[in-house]
């Protein structure tokens, strides 16, 4: 008698949309629900401190939503991924506001914080990834080295360090802070 293999039941975007309030933080890739451990309080931090000077700029202009709390998104290639920092441009909200649901696409901007136990490699690669699904820009926050990787279509990742301003490009016209503000 020889020993049955059993498949694995891979699930697509609207599956996993459906029972994703039932589980911990997790993202889809390829068809599998991949579990994320919780943050660590500086990651939260950051994050929050990330998504209040987004705030502060991007509401008194009317130009878009900033979610945070890994607001899931459906990408072109059926994957769901969690950026940590999430801005939709106003004209991509719905009149009625964003959805109960996932984002139905990559946010114009996505920021990573990037966690210790964080490879390098995989870390440009769900930048690239996010890049080539539709964001307009990608940024990657590494407490550890307190630099701010800038992502951008078609253009060369810049590295920003302490005393360096980031600034919104096309996706944030007009928006600046240093790089300190971040790890205050």
């Amino acid at each position: 008698m020889s020993p049955t293999a059993t498949q694995e039941r891979l699930i697509t975007a609207d599956e996993f949309e459906r029972i994703a309030h039932r589980l911990g933080h997790s993202e889809l890739i390829d068809g599998r629900i991949i579990e994320m451990s919780p943050t660590g309080a500086k990651h939260g931090t950051i994050e929050a401190w990330i998504a209040a000077i987004l705030l502060v700029y991007v509401k008194p202009r009317n130009l878009g939503d900033v979610g945070t709390g890994e607001v899931g998104c459906k990408l072109p290639n059926g994957r769901v991924r969690a950026p940590d920092v999430a801005f939709v441009r106003a004209e991509r909200v719905p009149p009625d506001g964003p959805p109960d649901g996932f984002w139905p696409f990559a946010p114009d901007l996505a920021v990573e914080v990037v966690s210790p136990d964080d490879c390098p490699r995989e870390v440009r690669d769900k930048a690239n990834e996010w890049i080539a699904a539709g964001s307009q820009a990608v940024w990657t926050v590494d407490p550890a080295s307190r630099t701010v990787t800038v992502y951008a279509l078609a253009t060369t990742p810049r590295v920003l360090g302490i005393g360096e301003t980031l600034e919104g490009g096309s996706v944030l016209p007009g928006f600046a802070c240093l790089v300190d503000q971040i790890f205050a």
